[in-house]
This record gives structure tokens, C-alpha cells and sequence, in this order.
């Protein structure tokens, strides 16, 4: 009875936190992805920054679905559940969707550049040990 009562105290600050901090890094990379872009010369055909974005939504579906999950500890009704329930399958699919662009993204960077020695930063890094 006292977890209970402290469990329905404690997990919306819990829940909260981590949507915050979801929101956070979709804010963030949108930001990031806006400066990459004006600083490709407004290229729409550059996938490094949809790649990137990509990858910061799915980190975010990440952490929003972990808030869903603890929201199962306090549900009390069957209507709180179905809605709960919908939420997070809309947020799993959404994340299967992005690893999904993420994988046919690499593949395209993968069609654009053969060779990983034309990526690298710097001429005498030996990028084929890390094949």
C-alpha cells in the first residue's frame, strides 16, 4: 500500500523526465540539423543531416516509449490502458519506421561513396582495418 501510494507519487516526475528530455533531443537536433543544412549550401540531396535527424528521432521514440512503459505501473482503468496501449504501439511502429529509413539511408550514402577513404578526415587514417 505505501509503494503503491509512493509509486503514484513518483512516476509522472519520472514519466515527465523522460518525455522532457525526448523533446529535448528532437529540439536540439532539429537546431543542429537547420545550421548543417544552411551550411551545405541548402543541399537537399545531402543525406548526412536526414541521416542524423533520423537518428535523434529514433533515440527520442526511445525515451518517450520508456515513459509510456513506467506510465503502466499507475493505470487504473481498461480506458487509461487502451489509450496508453495505442500510444505506445503508434510510437513502436514510428520507431521501426526510422531504423528502417536509417538503414536504407546508409545504403544510399553507401551508393554515393565506394570508397571510405574519400569520408575520411584526415588522408592517413587506414579506414580499411574498420572493414
Amino acid at each position: 500500500m505505501i509503494i503503491e501510494h509512493l509509486l503514484e507519487m513518483i512516476v509522472p516526475y519520472i514519466t515527465s523526465s523522460l518525455e522532457l528530455i525526448g523533446v529535448a533531443i528532437i529540439s536540439i537536433a532539429a537546431v543542429r540539423g537547420v545550421f548543417q543544412f544552411f551550411e551545405n549550401g541548402f543541399n537537399f540531396r545531402g543525406d548526412d543531416v536526414s541521416i542524423d535527424f533520423a537518428k535523434a528521432m529514433a533515440l527520442s521514440l526511445e525515451f518517450k516509449l520508456a515513459a509510456e512503459i513506467i506510465k503502466t505501473v499507475v493505470i487504473r482503468t481498461i480506458d487509461e490502458f487502451i489509450i496508453l496501449a495505442s500510444v505506445a504501439i503508434l510510437r513502436v511502429v514510428l520507431s521501426f519506421v526510422l531504423h528502417w529509413e536509417l538503414k536504407s539511408g546508409a545504403k544510399n550514402v553507401d551508393s554515393y561513396c565506394e570508397d571510405p577513404e574519400e569520408l575520411a578526415l584526415e588522408p592517413n587514417e587506414n579506414v580499411h582495418q574498420m572493414r
